[in-house]
């Protein structure tokens, strides 16, 4: 499978399977899952990363463990909307992973989703190191509410009168 548009993805997906959002990070990885319908993101867990393999090979059992069928990579753009060298290790990531596992991967723009979820967690009143422990997974979720809320949009442009 190639690096995909978000909606080629979840036209791949079968009956039942998820899609799973990462937050790529140098030290983690944080990872939301969808609801089988696609409509639903949720905190999955933290990956913390070793080595590229064994984190690749982590991913494949979660993926196979949670009936996944398409990824969602945050895309860490510029705040001016370029590319940096995030977007570098993000795309490495996603090349290098498809050629040890075959699945569609997406990239959706993450800009100010950790700002976004800390801020959350600040007006929860969660402590520090709290905080520390849910941020990526939560990055995550996120990623991948906002490509699932996109294609809910792209669907009412669909569904409007000409």
């Amino acid at each position: 499978m190639p690096v995909c548009k978000l909606y080629q993805t979840i036209n791949q997906l079968s009956s039942g399977q998820r899609l799973l959002g990462l937050d790529i990070g140098k030290k983690t990885i944080g990872l939301a899952i969808s609801d089988p319908d696609a409509r639903v993101a949720s905190p999955l867990r933290i990956l913390w990363r070793k080595k590229f393999t064994p984190d690749a090979h982590e991913l494949i059992a979660i993926i196979a463990e949670h009936n996944i069928g398409g990824l969602v990579l945050g895309w860490p753009l510029n705040m001016d909307g370029s590319q940096g060298p995030s977007c570098d290790s993000v795309r490495d990531f996603a090349h290098a992973f498809l050629r040890l596992h075959d699945i569609a991967i997406s990239f959706q723009d993450e800009r100010l989703s950790t700002r976004a979820v800390e801020q959350e967690m600040i007006a929860a009143d969660l402590t520090r190191q709290k905080r520390h422990l849910r941020r990526d997974a939560l990055a995550a979720t996120w990623i991948l509410q906002s490509a699932l809320d996109s294609l809910d949009s792209l669907d009412s442009l669909k569904d409007q009168p000409e």
